[in-house]
């Protein structure tokens, strides 16, 4: 089978012919090729300009206050006060004329330090194909430094859920001084925790029970009424899917946001999803974190952001690297009493 001339252009006539043994494949005839009407091979591609970057999530803005500043550092630090009154705070100050004392206020004041880390990564472009990139009007320098800051967000995700385990430290997900409870039962034939297994009324339970109990363990102070819920994608998904009843119109998670004790209390509950959640109970079971997402209670410091920090010819390899570098501190949870972790749902 041939091509045959099919239009004539300014710049000439072309002919396009199967070359033998070739299995069909164009060539360009040489007399178009001279007359100045070919084609690139390459320029018969439509090239499709995304670039499709891995598929991947990251959730720790939303779970944290980051509060950015204050340099190179190994440890941050944070005060905290307690107080205390001779005799306790009820008919102790109360004094009456020619009392020969009164009770005296002292207080307490410690300091806690939580670990700081480096973040660094480097990118590599070799020369020739910087040239090339060049040519194509696309920035591989671009597309790395995308790379590096995946790579950050990911590190940044797992130091504030989990912690790094190399260096001891937890997140949110993972405190050990929290308090570790286990949902109640669905009281069944089958006895279950999984909320998959529960009525819309013992998820409620379940929720508020933590939430009570956090505040019950914070002194009812109205500041620390839990206001932030983590849960497994699995569960969230399962509540936001799922109606109360057949007939309603209304969502499980509609029917918590409405009935939940912080919304009762004057708080203003968020409930989210996290994949750091799922397995991170006693046993690998699902768990369900509850806390005051607020500065006070909780915070993590991005002391230096991540930075290009230098830029530089490499000669014996004739490419060009570039370092980026991060200081960032571990997950500072305040007041312990204000997480709880609820296992098994």
């Amino acid at each position: 089978m041939s091509f045959q001339n099919v239009g004539t252009t300014n710049a000439g006539t072309f002919t396009m012919q199967s070359a033998p043994g070739a299995n069909g494949v164009p060539t360009m005839d040489a007399g178009g090729i001279a007359s100045g009407g070919a084609f690139l091979v390459s320029e018969l591609e439509k090239r499709d300009p995304m670039i499709r970057k891995p598929l991947t999530s990251f959730t720790y803005p939303r779970d944290i206050v980051i509060e950015t500043g204050g340099g190179w550092v190994d440890y941050v630090s944070a005060m905290a006060v307690s107080y205390g009154i001779t005799g306790g705070a009820g008919d102790s100050p109360v004094t009456a004329g020619g009392a020969n004392g009164i009770p005296t206020v002292q207080a307490s004041v410690d300091k806690g330090v939580y670990k700081a880390h480096v973040f660094a990564a480097a990118l590599r472009v070799l020369f020739q194909d910087m040239q090339r990139s060049n040519t194509i009007g696309r920035s591989l320098d671009s597309l790395l430094q995308d790379g590096v800051r995946m790579a950050y967000d990911k590190h940044m995700d797992e130091n504030v859920y989990a912690g790094i385990k190399a260096y001891g430290t937890t997140g949110l997900v993972n405190n050990p001084d929290a308090v570790e409870t286990t949902a109640a039962s669905n009281g069944a034939t089958t006895p279950s925790t999984k909320w998959a297994a529960k009525t819309p009324e013992q998820i409620l339970k379940d929720v508020n029970d933590a939430l009570t109990a956090g505040w019950a363990a914070n002194e009812y102070d109205e500041s620390a009424i839990p206001n932030h819920i983590l849960l497994p994608y699995e569960q969230y998904l399962y509540i936001m899917t799922t109606k109360v009843t057949d007939l309603a119109t209304e969502t499980i998670y509609d029917f918590l946001m409405k009935n939940n004790a912080a919304a009762k209390a004057g708080g203003d509950l968020f409930i989210g999803a996290t994949r750091w959640c799922r397995g991170a109970g006693t046993g690998g079971s699902d768990r369900m974190v509850i806390y005051n997402n607020d500065r006070r209670f909780v915070k993590l410091d991005e002391l230096v952001p991540l930075s290009r920090i230098m830029s530089a010819p490499n000669v014996a390899n004739v490419c060009y690297d570039t370092a980026y570098m991060a200081n960032i501190s571990q997950v500072q949870i305040f007041y312990p009493t204000s997480i709880r972790y609820v296992d098994g749902i």
